[in-house]
């Protein structure tokens, strides 16, 4: 096998070749997982700049803590615990940012629900969904994401999210009425 082709090569090998400084190793383990990272933080954030700070990071902190990974999980779930732990960290921030400009006493609104309108083509309805997400609370929009976006069972969200299963099973119950209400005036 020629050198630098890890293609064929379990994660737990590449970690090891990562963890002895092969940066091609690396690479593949990021090729293996930018997309299922960039979805999460996508559905999280929103298709936008920080979103991809928050991909970024979130490599940047897998690779520091290569040494501590222990394989008792499923990489894939290990990057998208630290994906998921970055975006609400950027919320927060973002949070925070916002109520330097908004006075305590203006309704408190996190993000604007679309207005209705007719959605003639996919961009339209990928944007109404985008906004959807965004228009709920983190907690929710964290467990949306991982079960509904990218297929986690209730059993692996909550291991990511660090919660119970029957908060899983809540939050998502909550979020979809939530959906239901936003969706409402385009059915």
């Amino acid at each position: 096998m020629p050198v630098g082709d890890y293609a064929s090569y379990s994660d737990s090998e590449l970690i090891e070749k990562a963890k002895h400084g092969e940066d091609v190793a690396f690479g593949e383990l990021v090729s293996r997982y930018e997309q299922q990272v960039a979805g999460t933080v996508k559905g999280m954030l929103g298709d936008n700049a920080a979103a991809e700070d928050v991909g970024q990071e979130t490599f940047i902190r897998f690779y520091r803590s290569l040494e501590k990974f222990r394989g008792d999980s499923a990489l894939g779930t290990y990057i998208t615990r630290i994906a998921i732990n970055l975006s609400l960290n950027e919320i927060k921030k973002q949070k925070k940012v916002i109520s330097l400009f908004y006075s305590r006493d203006n309704e408190e609104k996190e993000y604007d629900v679309p207005e209705e309108r007719d959605l003639e083509n996919e961009s339209d309805t990928k944007e109404l969904v985008d906004k959807a997400l965004l228009a709920l609370k983190p907690e929710f929009r964290s467990v949306v994401v991982l079960r509904m976006l990218q297929g986690y069972s209730t059993k692996k969200a909550a291991s990511i999210l660090n919660v119970p299963a029957g908060t899983i099973l809540s939050r998502l119950a909550r979020a979809q009425k939530e959906l239901r209400k936003i969706f409402e005036p385009f059915v």
